[in-house]
C-alpha cells in the first residue's frame, strides 16, 4: 500500500482568513455541484459503474459527517439535544434544513428529512436517488453520538419527484 497523502485532518482546510482575505469562506452552490458531479463522472468512468462511485460517496459522507459533528457539535447528553445542535449547525453552514420526523424508543429507528440540501434540491427528476453522500453523512453523525452501527437509506429524494430528501436510519443488530 502506498503512503496516504490526504489522510483527513482539519489542517487540510487551511487558514481561510489568510488564504482568502477578500473572498472568504463562501462560494456558490453551482461550484459545489460542479465539483461533486464532475468527481462522480470521473469515478463512474474509472470504476466502471455508478454503484461503485456511490459507495465511495457514501464512505466520504460518513467520514465527513463524523468529522463535522466531532468538530462543531460534540457529544451531548441525549439524542434530542445532539440532533437539535446538528440542526442548527447544518443550517448555519447552509448544508440543509434537518427535520427530525421520528425517533423510536431506544433510538432503534430514526426518520430524518433534509430540505434545501446541497446535493440535489432543485435538480430535475432523474429517476434515481443521488444522495449517497448524505446517507453516509447521516450515518457518520449518528454513529458518533450513539456509538453503535446504523444503516441509513434514502427513502424519498428530490430527484425521484419528492420535494425533500427523507432518510430512514436503523440501528443494526449488536
Amino acid at each position: 500500500m502506498t503512503k496516504r497523502v490526504y489522510n483527513f485532518t482539519w489542517d487540510l482546510i487551511g487558514n481561510i482568513e489568510e488564504g482568502r482575505p477578500t473572498l472568504g469562506n463562501e462560494t456558490r452552490l453551482e461550484v459545489y455541484r460542479l465539483f461533486q458531479f464532475t468527481i462522480r463522472d470521473v469515478l463512474e468512468q474509472k470504476l466502471g459503474s455508478k454503484e461503485e462511485a456511490d459507495k465511495i460517496f457514501f464512505e466520504a459522507g460518513k467520514l465527513s459527517g463524523r468529522q463535522f459533528v466531532e468538530k462543531f457539535v460534540g457529544k451531548q447528553n441525549s439524542i434530542y439535544e445532539f440532533l437539535s445542535l446538528v440542526q442548527k449547525k447544518l443550517e448555519e453552514f447552509k448544508i440543509g434544513i434537518l427535520r427530525i420526523e421520528e425517533v423510536t424508543d431506544g433510538n432503534m429507528r430514526l426518520l430524518l428529512s433534509v430540505e434545501e440540501d446541497l446535493d440535489c434540491s432543485g435538480l430535475p427528476d432523474l429517476d434515481m436517488e443521488t444522495c449517497h453522500y448524505d446517507e453516509g453523512f447521516l450515518k457518520g453523525i449518528l454513529e458518533y453520538q450513539l456509538e453503535c452501527d446504523y444503516s441509513v437509506k434514502e427513502i424519498d429524494c428530490w430527484c425521484l419527484g419528492g420535494r425533500t430528501c427523507r432518510f430512514e436510519a436503523r440501528k443494526t443488530a449488536d
